[in-house]
């Protein structure tokens, strides 16, 4: 065994190996006989033995201070032993001494322990009653702090304790009245609580307004509502959405932090202590009361803010026509009401944390089943906030103003036959008083631009003014009392808010389960504008457009048509360079409103398209019986010449194929650079027109006066009616653009306004696109009817030319034929008239081609004429002249075609050989036709050439004619 093997091993088993090893000594010396193997065992015993010493030696030496620390406690621990020994049998002594005298006074102490118990319960009481005593100051503390369910629980746990443990203490029955009163009290403070929390914290913070002197077009409310780095907005950020608010998590109430920084948070705590204050059913009562209150408080704040915000010193809102501050209050009173449907939503999920189940309960006190259920939910609330709304809205669209008039049972029909107005009627005659007949003004100054500025202020100041507009105060029944409106009440508002009030309603109808599948707040709105709004709209339309199509009656009658003409700042405004019927304009601001009325209430557009499907009806009827007016010869159903040919289809048509009418078209497409034909081209179809005109009239006599328009004045008319009906109908067509690219069956791709409209029935866009045909083509015809007109004015002069001047007289008379003057003057007159109404590229329309037609029209009446001389041919060349000198300045272009007609007749200064031989020698200048006239004309003129001779003469021609004919074409 080594050393540390011996170290390790016990006492008992050191002392037998020593023992056993002594044993083996003793017993190897007792049998051993030798005494040098003795000595030899006594050697290796003594070897062993020093070693052992010398090694015990070392190991005291280095263990000495463990040696001597081990002995020393040994004889500490020995006497201690030795010291309990003596007190345990002292004890023991005592203990049986004790029992000997507890044996002799056992009654008494059962009294004194007795007594230590009530002195103990006693000092409970009395700790009770101090912490009693301190609930009061405890209570308001937390209360200030709005630690409300720390106060409820304190409240309570107080309460019970004075009702039960200490209840038969009679010097804290005050203490106990006051804390039964603190708990209404408490009560009550936990609702106005949670109403602050749903009401007034999220819009008082988030609708801040800053006053201005001046009116802020570009600043909105809304920017504050939805601007990000708001501070104002932060109380709402930490609102989660009631859907993911944790129902089974413990309510916890943190001393140290501020209970209002998490407002659903603080809103579980308020339902808590509400619960713990076992008055839920009582606040649901509550809240679900101050529901209609509250939010009607909301409107009347923010109606102030706006107000403030917006008006001026010393004025009002009230009295301004500025639907756009509505629009602003309404968008902020939506923000705020979905706050508090949010907050109302929080409130009830926390309700339905608490009472989770409709069961029924017996009830502590009466032992009465009570049915834990709701006593208010969402949709209650939208349905308290529509109502508020329908309020807001009646006040602010004038609605008990406006149900007092009656509106049209259908728009597809117009309720008021305004052709009424427009019926043709005959001129009135003048009347004869006591044998005197009227006076005839010579002019009158109601168009001039003074009158009509005038007029238009006096029209101006006589427009609908509402001062009392309402008498009671609608949102005074819900207890607001005054209500500040932020503009003046008017049907018309709805313009400006439909479209936020329908969103907003499409949230109410998402949130609330309708029964019929519609809010009653958009039952209202369809009500309000289907019974109110449209019928509305519809008589200021009609009104409107009745009072400036009045005037097309003196159209009708022939009187002064200039005073409906639009004033020079209206045409600047329009941008157009051609004055403008002012009925047309009128219709054209009228249709206008009506198109952003489809934009802004698009859920209508059917509607005011048919509207102005139905304005367009009549406005064309308007126009028709106008023209009818003007080209209708008095009351008998014959119309002028030029009417009658504008309207036959095989003339219309070929007026229309010719290159001045398609060149016509183009200009007005912008597209002058492709050239449609040559000028022999148009020479020849111009002399087509001309063979028509003349076939259908110079055969007949003279022109009668009631088949042309005399009224030059008429004639500008008609130029207004033309140029504004193609106006109009180009407007209309934009707009018929626009709505076939919003259709459902378009493919167009057109670039629509910032603000599109909506889809329409392709039935109604079908009506108004045949509508647009019907102003074009009215439009058209009035342009052609002038084009004819002009032209027949020539036959009704230039007739008489021939057949009723005598052109063989002995005396040379200077001057023209009276019917050449009197058709110069009125081609001035026409001129005037027309250059002023009509677009130059249609002024040069009506004149074109019109020296042309002289020319045929007078070359042609050389077989009317019975005879001619000298003097007669140069009377006739003087009347050419002088209609190409007048011409001239009206097209500002040499007419060379009556330079032609005037070397026609000069031919008749030769003999019918000397212009055969011209023929033979230069070729023929005229028809064959022609020139048999002129030889005809000579024979009558000369009777020495007798009917034999013209035979000759002719048959000669008609070689020469062929000759040269042939010899052209070889």
């Amino acid at each position: 065994m080594d050393e540390t093997e011996r170290i390790t091993t016990s006492p008992s088993s050191k002392g037998r190996e020593t023992s056993e090893f002594l044993m083996r000594i003793v017993r190897t010396l007792s049998h051993s006989a030798d005494f040098e193997q003795r000595e030899k065992e006594k050697a290796r015993i003594d070897k062993a033995y020093k070693q052992s010493d010398k090694k015990l030696g070392e190991l005291v030496t280095a263990h000495y201070e463990d040696l001597t620390k081990v002995t020393q406690d040994f004889s500490r621990m020995s006497k201690c032993i030795n010291d309990s020994r003596e007190r345990i049998t002292k004890i023991r002594e005592d203990l049986s001494s004790c029992k000997t005298l507890l044996h002799c006074k056992r009654d008494e102490l059962r009294r004194l322990w007795i007594e230590g118990v009530e002195h103990k319960a006693m000092v409970a009481l009395l700790d009770q009653v101090e912490l009693i005593k301190e609930v009061p100051v405890k209570l308001d503390n937390f209360i200030i702090s709005k630690h409300y369910l720390h106060a409820t629980d304190l409240l309570v746990n107080a309460v019970a304790k004075l009702e039960k443990p200490l209840a038969g203490i009679d010097a804290l029955r005050d203490l106990k009245a006051e804390l039964i009163a603190r708990n209404e009290q408490l009560h009550e403070t936990l609702i106005e609580e949670l109403n602050k929390q749903i009401y007034a914290a999220v819009p008082d913070q988030s609708v801040s307004l800053k006053r201005s002197s001046s009116y802020r077009r570009g600043s909105n409310l809304t920017k504050q509502l939805s601007d990000p780095e708001c501070k104002q907005t932060k109380p709402t950020e930490l609102l989660k959405p009631p859907e993911m608010m944790d129902l089974n998590k413990e309510i916890k109430e943190d001393l140290n932090g501020n209970p209002e920084e998490n407002p659903a948070h603080f809103i579980a705590v308020l339902v808590e202590a509400l619960f713990v204050l076992r008055k839920i059913p009582d606040s649901a009562e509550g809240i679900k009361s101050k529901i209609e209150p509250e939010l009607s408080a909301i409107v009347a704040r923010t109606s102030q803010q706006v107000v403030d915000s917006y008006a001026q010193q010393g004025e009002s809102l009230s009295s301004q026509n500025q639907p756009r501050f509505l629009l602003e209050l309404l968008e902020n009173v939506f923000h705020q009401f979905r706050n508090v449907a949010r907050m109302h939503k929080i409130v009830l999920r926390n309700l339905q944390r608490i009472i989770p189940t409709p069961e029924e309960t017996v009830d502590e006190v009466s032992g009465v089943p009570v049915r834990n259920e709701l006593l208010y939910d969402m949709n209650d609330v939208w349905s308290k906030i529509q109502a508020v709304l329908e309020l807001v809205l009646r006040e602010y669209l004038d609605v008990q103003t406006s149900s007092r008039q009656r509106a049209p049972t259908s728009f597809d029909e117009p309720s008021t036959d305004i052709n009424s107005y427009f019926s043709k009627k005959k001129p009135t005659k003048s009347k004869k008083h006591h044998g005197k007949s009227d006076k005839i003004s010579l002019f009158r100054f109601d168009a001039s631009i003074h009158a009509m500025s005038t007029n238009s202020y006096v029209d101006d100041n006589m427009t609908f003014d509402t001062g009392n507009l309402f008498h009671v105060n609608l949102l005074s029944e819900v207890g607001l009392g005054k209500h500040q409106m932020v503009c003046k009440p008017s049907v018309n508002n709805i313009t400006a808010i439909f479209m936020p009030l329908e969103a907003f309603i499409k949230e109410v109808e998402d949130a609330v389960a309708c029964q019929d599948g519609t809010s009653s707040l958009q039952s209202f709105v369809t009500e309000f504008i289907q019974n109110i709004f449209l019928g509305q709209v519809h008589a200021t339309v009609s009104t409107s457009i009745a009072a400036a199509t009045k005037g097309l009656q003196i159209i009708i009658s022939g009187f002064d048509a200039l005073r409906h003409v639009v004033d020079h700042k209206t045409q600047k405004d329009l941008g157009v360079t051609r004055p403008l019927l002012t009925s047309t304009v009128t219709v054209d601001r009228n249709i206008r409103k009506l198109q952003e009325l489809m934009q802004s209430l698009p859920t209508y557009g059917d509607q005011f398209l048919n509207m102005i499907c139905n304005i367009l009806k009549e406005y064309r009827d308007t126009c028709n019986s106008a023209y009818r007016g003007i080209v209708q010869i008095e009351s008998d159903e014959k119309r002028v010449i030029s009417a009658t040919w504008a309207k036959d289809e095989d003339i219309s048509r070929f007026l229309r194929s010719l290159p001045s009418w398609r060149s016509l078209q183009m200009s007005e497409r912008q597209d002058l650079s492709k050239k449609l034909c040559s000028e022999e081209e148009i020479r020849t179809l111009n002399s087509k027109e001309a063979l028509i005109l003349i076939s259908n009239l110079s055969s007949e006599a003279i022109i009668p006066q009631q088949e042309i328009i005399t009224d030059v004045t008429q004639m500008r008319t008609i130029a207004n009616v033309h140029e504004s009906l193609e106006w109009f109908a180009g407007r209309l067509r934009q707009f018929c653009e626009l709505l076939s690219a919003r259709s459902p069956n378009s493919m167009n791709s057109i670039e629509l306004s910032t603000r599109e409209y909506p889809p329409v029935s392709d039935k109604s866009l079908e009506s108004l696109k045949m509508l647009v045909k019907d102003f074009q083509d009215l439009a058209e015809i009035c342009l052609l009817l002038l084009h004819l007109e002009v032209r027949v004015h020539c036959f009704y002069f230039l007739l008489p030319v021939a057949k009723q001047s005598n052109y063989a007289g002995p005396i040379d008379d200077l001057d023209p034929d009276s019917n050449v003057l009197k058709l110069n003057k009125d081609l001035s007159a026409m001129e005037e008239m027309l250059v002023q109404s009509l677009q130059p590229q249609k002024f040069k329309y009506i004149f074109e081609s019109l020296g042309f037609l002289v020319s045929s029209i007078l070359m042609s009446s050389i077989q009317y004429l019975k005879k001619i001389n000298e003097n007669g041919i140069k009377k006739m060349c003087r009347n050419l002249f002088a209609i190409q000198q007048n011409l001239t300045n009206i097209t500002m272009a040499r007419e060379t075609d009556l330079d032609h007609a005037r070397q026609y007749y000069e031919l008749l200064y030769m003999n019918p050989d000397d212009v055969l031989s011209l023929i033979v020698e230069k070729g023929p200048d005229y028809s064959y036709t022609e020139y048999v006239s002129l030889f005809q004309l000579y024979q009558k003129s000369h009777p020495h050439i007798k009917p034999a001779n013209l035979d000759t003469l002719l048959h000669k021609l008609e070689e020469v004619m062929n000759k040269t004919q042939n010899g052209s074409s070889a």
